[in-house]
């Protein structure tokens, strides 16, 4: 039997982050997958920002290299059909890097029309993109898929050039660009 009611845990744990961080939002659940996943508005209701939410279990333990491990916050891997990040109406995405073993999260909020730039650049045009998104225990963030050892390691010293376009740092629990745009 399929439950009236759920919500999905990456879902939950973005609204729960904003509520916590910004009192005088709302959040609200669409009664129908249209491609958004949560809606913010402002206090008086009349400014909007629009989430597409993407929640991975935390690969660091099961399939990451021991030697990277203790350098790695949290790590996840998503496969994202192109098209739906064309086609996106999210203002937008939130992928949220849970840790099993820290048992806290990281967010990396990012347009759609910024993603895409990202896996363009990285000469990703098939339909089904893998993305994997690591952060780092220095507090930086990268897109990883496709990095070999020496690249990793060049992360975990902080020598990999952050105007890289696979530099996730701007976008890393950056919330001001969502705030920005509910007070308009």
């Amino acid at each position: 039997m399929k439950p009236i009611f759920t919500i999905h845990a990456g879902e939950y744990l973005v609204a729960s982050e904003i509520e916590q961080r910004f009192r005088d939002y709302f959040v609200w659940l669409p009664s129908k997958d249209t491609g958004i996943d949560l809606l913010v508005t402002n206090n008086d209701n009349t400014r909007t920002a629009s989430l597409q939410v993407k929640f991975s279990k935390d690969f660091n333990a099961t399939h990451v290299r021991d030697a990277f491990r203790p350098n790695i916050r949290g790590t996840g891997w998503w496969t994202l059909n192109r098209q739906k990040i064309v086609d996106s109406n999210a203002d937008f995405w939130v992928f949220i890097l849970y840790s099993f073993e820290n048992r806290n999260q990281d967010y990396i909020i990012i347009t759609p029309e910024e993603l895409l730039s990202i896996f363009d650049n990285t000469n990703r045009f098939t339909d089904k993109i893998h993305c994997y998104i690591t952060v780092t225990n220095n507090s930086t963030a990268f897109e990883t898929r496709g990095l070999n050892e020496n690249q990793m390691n060049s992360i975990f010293d902080n020598s990999f050039p952050v105007d890289n376009i696979r530099c996730l740092n701007n976008y890393l629990n950056n919330w001001t660009p969502m705030i920005n745009k509910l007070n308009i």
